[in-house]
C-alpha cells in the first residue's frame, strides 16, 4: 500500500479516519495491511482531537473578551 499524503485539516483528517474504519471493518485487508492502515488512523484521530482542542481553547478566548468568564461545555447530544 502506498503512503498516503498528509491531511492537515479537521475534515479531511476525518473523511479519512471515516475510510480507514470502513477498510478495516470489512476484514478483507491482510495484517501487514491492517496495521499499517490502523497507525494511520491513530495518527488521525490524535490530529482531530488537537484540532478540536486548539477551537475549544479559541472559543474560550473569545468568551472571556466578551465578558463570559465560563468555560465552554459543548451541548450533550440527545
Amino acid at each position: 500500500m502506498a503512503k498516503r499524503e498528509v491531511t492537515t485539516g479537521f475534515e479531511p483528517s476525518l473523511q479519512r479516519l471515516e475510510e480507514i474504519v470502513r477498510l478495516l471493518e470489512e476484514g478483507a485487508l491482510p495484517l501487514e495491511q491492517s496495521l499499517t492502515l490502523f497507525e494511520e488512523g491513530v495518527g488521525l484521530s490524535r490530529r482531530c482531537l488537537d484540532i478540536l482542542g486548539d477551537a475549544e481553547r479559541k472559543v474560550e478566548v473569545l468568551m472571556v473578551a466578551k465578558g463570559q468568564t465560563a468555560p465552554f461545555e459543548p451541548e450533550a447530544e440527545p
